[in-house]
């Protein structure tokens, strides 16, 4: 594939791209070399001036074509064998609070998960620049095997310290190796379309939350926790080759990533630091329901098997809202997009959940609502993220980003089992804290989106 570079004051060329540098620099350095190699023939030749060297050359997206979207294609396989987990978070608690762990109390069931979660998200301080500098292919393929074994061991755990090395700590670390550079890489190919295009590779996210409770409920009863483990790992090893074979990059090394750590000086950038803290607040409140809706609607007197499909549904729902705020967003501003979604997030949980949650009508269109609404936590987020700085800085603006947020991820669970516990095992506080955390993301993206100028941002 040709890959252009245009200058802003002349016609296109076929240079190598390299975004983001300046053509007087290369220049100067030829025109050195040209007077070297003819001292003696052209005593007039001199250097040009800055003032009369072209205008920077900037990077042309693909914005398409069949490696763009193979690219995407591998992102979305590595986000259904990943995230596909995460959105599964609800049978894992369900099943293991009433089997193997019956004995612990929900807040200590809760730490599980949110290790999982936080080191999903917090492995980007090291995996979001070393993408910049290396690529995905070293990042892809530890994050595959580490997946893959923790599904397969997954089903001997028998202790609780089981629970949090197999599925927590080498779980959360293979996820965040398979998510991070793959939605990373769709940055390289793609910027304005970049919204529609993370939105369809963020779609696997859902798809994998509706296969695997699904396959859970139905294996588990025939074969056994164990063996209904494995299969989804032969699914997800699948699905991490193709990911693997796919998934590239499309820039040159970056020079400002130097070292593998998050710049906590780009905070100092008001708009940057509001859409983190919108994030964290987001990511506080998600993986709550996301964790105890199962148990919550067998708590309410619902059967074990809608208990178990009320997951599904909610992930159906969510693959349209990662697409659809994603497919607008490029046309109606991704900060915009993101405001009208959490605003419906809250109106899914304070007028619907909260109130009518205990009724079938209530809980069913509380799931589809908020799975459509949620959908774009993760779908657009990352590309509000991306808006705020350049394409070969992303990997650490991301990881800047989602190292505060992991703290959100790693607390939010426990938070939320310990007020299920000191409200007796009734879930009303635990749904009025997951509603005011949207609403303070509200809040602090609608002050981002107010410190940017035009209509669509």
């Amino acid at each position: 594939m040709n890959n252009e570079i245009r200058n802003s004051s002349g016609p296109s060329s076929t240079i190598p791209p390299t975004s983001h540098i300046r053509l007087e620099e290369k220049f100067l350095e030829n025109a050195s070399d040209n007077i070297d190699s003819a001292e003696g023939l052209s005593p007039q030749l001199e250097l040009p001036t800055r003032d009369e060297c072209p205008a920077t050359i900037e990077y042309i997206y693909p914005e398409g074509g069949l490696q763009a979207w193979l690219v995407v294609l591998g992102s979305w396989c590595a986000l259904f064998a990943s995230l596909g987990i995460a959105n599964t978070l609800a049978i894992f608690q369900a099943y293991t609070s009433q089997d193997q762990l019956s004995s612990y109390d929900p807040s200590q069931i809760g730490w599980i998960f949110s290790v999982y979660v936080f080191l999903a998200f917090a492995c980007g301080i090291y995996i979001g620049p070393i993408f910049d500098v290396y690529g995905p292919r070293w990042l892809i393929l530890p994050g595959s095997v580490c997946v893959v074994a923790s599904m397969f061991l997954l089903g001997v755990c028998k202790k609780y310290w089981h629970f949090i090395v197999v599925f927590g700590i080498n779980g959360g670390v293979g996820t965040s190796l398979l998510f991070t550079p793959s939605i990373a890489a769709i940055g390289h190919f793609f910027n304005r379309r970049r919204g529609n295009a993370t939105g369809i590779a963020a779609t696997g996210c859902a798809f994998g939350g509706i296969v695997f409770p699904l396959l859970l409920q139905s294996l588990i009863p025939k074969v056994g926790f164990a063996w209904a483990t494995r299969v989804m790992g032969f699914i997800i090893l699948f699905l991490c080759i193709i990911a693997n074979v796919l998934i590239k990059s499309n820039l040159p090394r970056s020079l400002a990533a130097k070292s593998p750590h998050p710049d906590f000086r780009i905070l100092s950038q008001p708009t940057f630091a509001m859409t983190v803290l919108g994030s964290f607040l987001i990511e506080w409140a998600l993986f709550v329901p996301l964790t105890y809706l199962t148990s919550y609607a067998i708590q309410q007197g619902f059967s074990q098997a809608f208990a178990y499909q009320i997951l599904p549904i909610l992930n159906a729902s969510s693959v349209f809202g990662r697409w659809l705020p994603g497919l607008y967003s490029d046309t109606l501003g991704r900060f915009n997009c993101s405001i009208v979604c959490i605003l419906l997030t809250i109106i899914s949980v304070f007028a619907v959940w909260l109130p009518f949650g205990g009724q079938t009508a209530g809980i069913v269109v509380f799931v589809v609502v908020f799975g459509f609404a949620s959908g774009s936590n993760i779908s657009l987020t990352p590309v509000c993220v991306g808006q705020l700085c350049e394409t070969r800085d992303y990997g650490r603006y991301y990881a800047t980003c989602y190292t505060i947020v992991s703290i959100g991820c790693l607390t939010g669970v426990p938070i939320a089992g310990e007020i299920l516990d000191r409200d007796g095992g009734e879930y009303w506080g635990l749904i009025v804290f997951t509603g005011c955390c949207y609403v303070g993301a509200f809040g602090a993206f609608a002050i981002a989106r107010a410190q940017m100028k035009g209509l669509v941002c």
